[in-house]
């Protein structure tokens, strides 16, 4: 058993079931004489529910997941190259893919309206940056993904006549700062959310370290009361032996007069 095969197995749950088989692994890593890979598994992080339903589409829909995975290096390629036919017709394509892909994340109809868009923004992430898309090809995510650099320069357009191109730049600004107030608030109710989460979590840590404690405080008080009446047991074979002592050297000094 090594960390890939562990990790393998616990990013596949729910999240609701994370902490129990987490600990549950530690431990079998520990009683095997492990306990370099109990500690590496203990450190793992419970994934939110929209990481969760990502790592499931690695798992589940390889194939779907991969063809999404696909578009998104093309799309690379073709920004790199300033290829507009290629990006014209792979943004098309994206689009039905993605869409598909979606759909497969929300087909057991547990997420949240927040987390359905953390899907979506770690889809988005993943066609455009190489190195989300390794994350999500390997499903172990713990949160959602957002890409935050910025794409190769696009094609640049055809002139456009100066009043056409400010009413083009307010309408960019405007689209620009609705995506970051929508994005702000996704922000903040994901974060909310993790952080819920991550209460829950302590809260269940709390409680089997407050059961293992009480459980090892009741051991000790144990060991303690039979220690008490083995240092009782102890002082009395001392005395008994000090009483025994005395009356043979008494007894030797009569038989020596």
């Amino acid at each position: 058993m090594d960390l890939d095969e562990v990790a393998d197995r616990l990013y596949a749950l729910p999240p609701s079931e994370f902490t129990a088989a987490r600990t549950a692994e530690a431990r079998a890593a520990k009683d095997a004489g492990d306990v370099r890979l109990s500690r590496e598994i203990a450190r793992l992080r419970r994934p939110t529910v929209s990481a969760w339903a990502v790592n499931r589409l690695a798992r589940e829909h390889p194939a779907e997941l991969g063809e999404l995975l696909d578009v998104g290096e093309r799309l690379r390629a073709a920004w790199q190259e300033q290829d507009a036919d290629a990006l014209a017709e792979l943004a098309q394509r994206r689009g039905e893919v993605a869409a598909r892909v979606g759909r497969l994340a929300r087909q057991r109809g547990d997420l949240s309206a927040a987390a359905g868009t953390e899907v979506d923004q770690t889809l988005d992430a993943a066609l455009v940056d190489a190195g989300a898309a390794a994350e999500v090809r390997q499903g172990r995510l713990v949160k959602p993904l957002q890409y935050s650099g910025f794409a190769p320069a696009p094609i640049p357009r055809a002139p456009v006549s100066r009043r056409k191109r400010g009413a083009e730049e307010k309408a960019e600004d405007e689209a620009a700062q609705a995506r970051a107030r929508e994005e702000a608030e996704v922000r903040k109710a994901r974060e909310r959310q993790e952080a819920e989460a991550a209460h829950q979590e302590w809260l269940r840590e709390l409680e089997a370290a407050r059961t293992e404690h009480d459980e090892r405080a009741e051991k000790v008080a144990a060991l303690e009361k039979k220690l008490g009446k083995a240092r009782k047991k102890l002082e009395e074979a001392r005395q008994r032996l000090e009483v025994t002592q005395r009356e043979e050297r008494h007894a030797r000094q009569r038989l020596e007069r």
